[in-house]
This record gives structure tokens, C-alpha cells and sequence, in this order.
């Protein structure tokens, strides 16, 4: 049987664009809803789950901890959560600020767009390798 590690950086880009892909919906979700009383803002955090997976180790290298990684890509599935810490100082009790949101959606959109692109280049680099 053939064995490669060849996508196991892919993989692991593949779950960190559908994380961030995760959390530009749910900020423009608390941008629709920053005028609904009562509502609390909701966030993903994919990089603590990221940097908890790959440990601390600092005598492992980082293509070990990938290939680890790579045997249960599940613990690095995401989803959203109620931003409760984020007081609100409005009367209606919502907790979302425009600017905010409007600052963290660019810049989210900003590293979807880098992570889809370093997946392309890493596909571009197997495909030169085959021909």
C-alpha cells in the first residue's frame, strides 16, 4: 500500500479556511442583528483549539505534530459560541459593536483568503512534482 504524508498540511489548512469560513458567517450574523434587544454576539476561536492540538512541545518539530494531528483531524472541528464577557452598555442590553465587527469581518476575510490560497499553492506544488 502507498503511504504519503503529502496532504497532511493541506488537511489541517483545509479545517482552519472551514473555521474561518465559520466565523465570517457568524460575525456577519451579529452585524444583522445589531439592532435586536437582548441579543449577545457570537465568536469561534479556532486558534486556541489549534495551538491546544499541536501542544508545546518545544523538541518536536512541527511536521511531527502535523502528521500527529493528521490521525484524528476532528479535534480540530469548531463552532460558535455566546460572547458573554463582552458587556453591553446599552439600554437593550445588546452586546454587538458595528466597528468591531465590521474591523473583525475584514480582517477574517483577509485570512480565509490567505489560507485558500496557500492551499491552491500547495496543490499547484503536487501537481509541478507529478508532471
Amino acid at each position: 500500500m502507498f503511504s504519503t504524508n503529502a496532504f497532511d498540511y493541506i488537511n489541517v489548512l483545509d479545517k482552519a479556511a472551514d473555521a474561518s469560513w465559520l466565523r465570517e458567517n457568524v460575525i456577519t450574523n451579529n452585524i444583522a442583528n445589531i439592532d435586536t434587544p437582548g441579543y449577545k454576539r457570537q465568536d469561534v476561536d479556532f486558534e486556541t483549539v489549534f495551538k491546544r492540538e499541536l501542544g508545546s512541545s518545544k523538541y518536536t518539530s512541527l511536521d511531527k505534530k502535523i502528521r500527529e494531528l493528521n490521525t484524528d483531524l476532528s479535534s480540530l472541528s469548531v463552532s460558535s459560541y455566546t460572547d458573554s464577557a463582552n458587556y453591553s452598555y446599552r439600554l437593550d442590553r445588546n452586546n454587538v459593536d458595528e466597528n468591531t465587527e465590521s474591523a473583525e469581518l475584514a480582517s477574517e476575510s483577509l485570512k480565509y483568503q490567505l489560507l485558500t490560497s496557500s492551499i491552491n499553492n500547495d496543490f499547484s506544488r503536487i501537481q509541478a512534482v507529478i508532471k
